[in-house]
């Protein structure tokens, strides 16, 4: 009996040490926007790298000790924040058969004291988020929804969300939801400016349809802290008669555009891509015999995004966005059950890109494409080049040569690393004079080539020569 006392006792002690060490970025201070309004940071200037997951339906699909697992292994592969609908229909349930609305939106009968109620089960996700240092940021009604919500009934729930959940360190607003922003336009509205008055302190964005940009209809919103699009899950070519988007034909996957789409707006916002293509989805959505997006794939869009200016990205998959399992029917032909989703390469794949983001001076950051000498590649051959003011990163995707202008960060030699984004191995390739150099990394052509070429001021010491593999950034 002594024994099993002793042994309980030390496992308790355990788990104690590991929530003490458990990073919660808030304790930075509360999220703000950058000075230079490319960035999110927190009060004291501590920069904040956004390494979201589409978690879609967790309040209606997860149980508790789902909800508990879940978050625990988002926190371990490096996620820092979770998208979540909170009403995907009217009404919505969750998996305890507990409604959470109705047509009134008048949600008193819905919590009851002494009832673990829907609203009771939302709390406990985003107190689960908030044991392992993630944020939620709620998607507060989907957009499919917007035509039951008058002005009236926006500012009510604008009102019972905001007052709900303001005094909550982990809490980003989603307006909006998978529509295009000129639908809806008044309730949007409404709902932002009530949460807002409700709750002043956490940041605001707008989720918008497919192949589109918050930046075309709210950039000039006071309540707009900061800019999304949703690059979409179409491959080049593949508009499938869509008429409503004004990108140009051929470049569906080009999600970098959507960054400098965001950038030409005043004011100026930071941005983010809030839902590129997911892993595991079949290329065009709705067409199950199409090819899925595979890991590689969503690196590429990754790497993409955040090289050409974004203050962080949102992975996707397929099965975890819905929370597929055996026995559920599952939209766009999900077929893997979410736990085993998991394990996919893509999904660990992530952090990688955090990590590396994380080891050089963030905010100071631009994307500028001029350090890719002469005609830059379309399509997949398109190079996207970052710097600071000692350090530059090229993602290459397709592993074809590069000739890159050294000159354009500070030093007279350069130190050189190549970097798997895929498993983030490093590999030093010498030093160089300040000049335009031609880079070749080995590999095929395409499919799982893609490399990060990361060259620094040799004066400057970010990262060891004999470094094999980035350092955690958590």
């Amino acid at each position: 009996m002594k024994r099993i006392i002793i042994g309980l006792m030390m496992a308790l002690m355990a788990i104690g040490t590991e929530a003490a060490t458990i990073y919660k970025p808030w304790s930075n201070g509360k999220l703000t926007v950058s000075a230079n309004h490319r960035y999110l940071v927190h009060e004291n200037g501590q920069p904040f790298f956004w390494m979201g997951n589409t978690s879609w339906l967790m309040p209606e699909r997860l149980n508790r000790d789902e909800v508990e697992f879940f978050l625990t292994r988002e926190r371990e592969e490096g996620y820092n924040v979770e998208q979540i609908q909170v009403l995907c229909a009217i009404p919505t349930y969750n998996v305890f058969g507990q409604q959470a609305n109705d047509e009134t939106f008048n949600f008193a009968p819905y919590t009851k004291a002494g009832i673990y109620g829907y609203w009771d089960h939302l709390d406990y996700i985003v107190n689960m988020a908030e044991a392992n240092g993630i944020y939620i940021a709620m998607d507060c009604i989907w957009g499919s929804q917007i035509s039951k919500m008058d002005e009236k009934k926006a500012t009510l729930y604008g009102k019972f969300l905001g007052e709900r959940y303001k005094d909550k360190p982990n809490i980003i607003w989603m307006i909006g939801g998978d529509i295009m922003g000129d639908k809806g336009t008044a309730s949007w509205d409404a709902l932002a400016r009530a949460i807002k008055k409700a709750d002043p302190n956490h940041l605001m964005t707008f989720h918008p349809r497919g192949r589109t940009t918050s930046a075309w209809w709210y950039n000039d919103r006071e309540w707009l802290d900061f800019n999304m699009f949703q690059s979409g899950h179409r491959r080049y070519g593949q508009r499938n008669g869509d008429g409503d988007y004004t990108i140009k034909e051929n470049t569906e996957e080009d999600n970098w555009r959507y960054v400098e789409m965001s950038f030409e707006k005043s004011p100026l916002k930071p941005v983010i891509d809030g839902e590129p293509s997911y892993e595991d989805i079949p290329q065009g959505l709705h067409d199950f015999s199409a090819p899925r997006w595979q890991d590689y794939d969503v690196r590429r869009y990754a790497y993409w995004a955040v090289f050409a200016g974004c203050f962080g990205h949102t992975y996707g998959h397929n099965s975890i966005m819905q929370f597929m399992r055996p026995g559920v029917l599952g939209s766009f032909g999900a077929e893997k059950a979410w736990w085993d989703a998991m394990k996919d390469p893509g999904y660990q794949q992530m952090k990688y890109m955090k990590w590396l983001m994380l080891t050089f001076p963030f905010t100071d950051r631009i994307g500028d494409q001029s350090i890719v000498a002469g005609q830059n590649g379309e399509r997949y051959d398109r190079v996207i080049a970052t710097r600071g003011t000692d350090y530059m990163l090229v993602y290459n995707y397709s592993g074809k040569p590069m000739k890159i202008d050294l000159t354009k960060i500070s030093g007279e030699k350069k130190d050189a690393w190549v970097m798997n984004p895929s498993d983030g191995t490093l590999k030093y390739l010498g030093e160089y004079d300040n000049t335009t150099t031609e880079f070749a990394f080995d590999g095929a052509y395409l499919r799982s080539s893609d490399k990060v070429l990361i060259v620094v001021d040799a004066k400057k010491s970010y990262l060891d020569k004999n470094a094999t593999k980035l350092e955690e950034k958590w």
